[in-house]
């Protein structure tokens, strides 16, 4: 390994469920060795999303927030554990079977892990909840998960991708979204909806996008092509059976209006609830349109590859609401939660530069 790396390093532990107490930040946290078929990566900056603030406060259990299930995927976390989903960073080790040419890369992490620890998983682990993630001067992941980017972008516009980008590309992959699609997307302000209109006129669809009216222009900017407000009856705005595709974000009670909009044949993708989880569904309205639905976490083979690409193209466009150091986590999780930003919030590791 190389000599100029630390033995101990700076970041955030979170060191049990609940509310932002439970993230300590640490000076003497032991840097990590990587294992053959992994690389040891300097983080450069790690994006905010909402995995990250679900796992802190048990989110994912389906029990009442009980420790045993409240990891990503499924199980207990093993804590203290290093979160953060969304990181760029540079590539300064390496372990056997990695070429030692990969030293010196800048890479995205690919957040959904299919090998980790030496070995290849059986179901997907998430980077900040299985493993450590980005909220530190440095990471470990299996080499395959790092994604070489050649970009001008800095650390924390390139940040501002994997989760939410990736999470977008899948919805739209699973969907089969293309020119002739007419898609609408609710929560279209935040990380992954945002996201998801870039990458929807990517593939030359039509976007309608559901936001409050003050972010209604950032979003217009950003390839929208009709803005509907939240809260107002879809039905009545659209008509029924006027969209292809629909990409949540939100589900909550308003849910059984998103498959009445949906034309016959229509898909629906979803891959967040944070209007709540439960939902009332008409199973006749499911089958007699022919409907099909997507459950999307697990990503696509293809699908971070297809971003990197498209990043380097300069096809789709960092959105970087503010930035924030490593230190002031607690700060920014509460900008995050309280949803006034349209784009990504950011942790700018001390240090760091791009």
């Amino acid at each position: 390994m190389n000599t100029a790396i630390p033995s101990t390093m700076y970041g955030v532990y979170l060191t049990a469920h609940g509310g932002p107490e439970c993230l300590e930040y640490r000076t003497d946290i032991p840097v990590p060795k990587p294992k053959p078929g992994e690389v040891l990566i300097k983080v450069l900056a790690a994006g905010v999303n909402n995995t990250d603030i679900n796992t802190r406060v048990g989110w994912y259990s389906k029990g009442d927030n009980d420790s045993e299930d409240a990891g990503w995927g499924g199980s207990a976390l093993n804590l203290p554990l290093i979160q953060g989903a969304d990181v760029c960073g540079e590539i300064v080790a390496v372990g056997d079977n990695v070429p030692a040419q990969r030293v010196g890369d800048r890479v995205l992490i690919e957040p959904c892990l299919q090998e980790a620890d030496g070995k290849t998983l059986d179901y997907p682990w998430y980077l900040g909840s299985e493993i450590n993630g980005g909220f530190a001067q440095y990471t470990v992941v299996a080499a395959r998960h790092a994604v070489t980017v050649n970009s001008n972008l800095s650390a924390a516009e390139l940040a501002s991708f994997p989760c939410s980008y990736s999470t977008a590309e899948n919805m739209l992959t699973k969907s089969q979204v293309g020119e002739q699609d007419i898609v609408l997307i609710t929560g279209a302000s935040g990380g992954v909806g945002s996201a998801a209109i870039q990458l929807a006129k990517a593939r030359g669809a039509t976007v309608y996008a559901v936001t409050s009216p003050a972010k209604a222009a950032q979003l217009t900017e950003l390839g929208a092509d009709k803005i509907i407000e939240r809260g107002a009856d879809l039905v009545q705005t659209l008509g029924e059976s006027s969209v292809s595709v629909v990409i949540d974000l939100v589900a909550g009670p308003a849910w059984p209006t998103l498959l009445e909009i949906l034309k016959p044949q229509g898909r629906y993708a979803v891959s967040g609830a944070i209007a709540g989880p439960l939902v009332e569904l008409d199973v006749r309205t499911l089958y007699l349109k022919d409907l099909s639905f997507y459950g999307c976490t697990v990503l696509r083979p293809e699908v971070f590859g297809n971003l990197v690409s498209r990043i380097e193209k300069q096809q789709i466009k960092p959105l970087v609401a503010q930035v924030y150091p490593l230190k002031d986590i607690n700060q920014a999780q509460e900008a995050f939660q309280q949803k006034s930003h349209v784009g990504k919030l950011v942790l700018q590791v001390d240090g760091a530069t791009d």
